[in-house]
């Protein structure tokens, strides 16, 4: 066995490991899902507005996602660039949504044989809000149908994380326009 190779399986243990142990630590009860989801409402864009920051979407500003659904399938388009002045990029997740969790829960893969949960936690009655999080808390999204919130309206959708167990300081603000770049808060 070469040393690449064995260098690589080393790599690949320790991987396997840290993502078998990350499943025993205790990140508090599960998730309580939104009551229900109607799909063609959730459909469109939705602005990112904050988020836990993670390497590909730290330091992103004017993203959103464009969602929709084709044939029982779901599509996922993220949107976002590195300052104002430069193009977009994307990328797709293509997934489903769970059977039995009344259109709250999806699997996503960013790639084949990898799918992620999706679990939306709440929807506002309009389908202006929403929030989507992670199994163990470390990723979460406060998204709007317009790119800008109130500052009390923020606070009440980190209020409904916080009420999930998440630790809400590590929400940051994704500017969505200039002005937003350096505000505290903001990533």
């Amino acid at each position: 066995m070469t040393l690449a190779l064995a260098g690589l399986r080393a790599v690949g243990a320790l991987a396997l490991a840290g993502a078998l142990l990350a499943g025993c630590v205790d990140a508090g009860p599960p998730l309580t899902l939104a009551p229900s989801v109607d799909l063609q409402r959730y459909s469109g864009r939705w602005y990112i507005i904050a988020n836990i920051p993670y390497f590909a979407e730290r330091g992103k500003v004017g993203s959103f996602f464009d969602v929709s659904f084709q044939n029982g399938a779901v599509r996922d388009v993220y949107w976002g660039r590195d300052t104002f002045t430069t193009p977009y990029g994307a990328f797709t997740m293509n997934g489903y949504v769970v059977p039995d969790q009344r259109g709250a829960l999806w699997r996503e893969s960013p790639f084949w044989p990898v799918f992620l949960s999706y679990p939306i936690l709440y929807v506002d009655p309009d389908y202006r809000f929403a929030l989507v999080g992670y199994p163990g808390r470390e990723y979460g999204w406060v998204l709007s149908r317009s790119p800008e919130i109130d500052d009390p309206t923020y606070r009440a959708l980190l209020a409904r994380f916080a009420a999930q167990n998440y630790d809400v300081s590590r929400f940051r603000r994704v500017p969505q326009s200039p002005g937003q770049i350096g505000q505290p808060g903001f990533q």
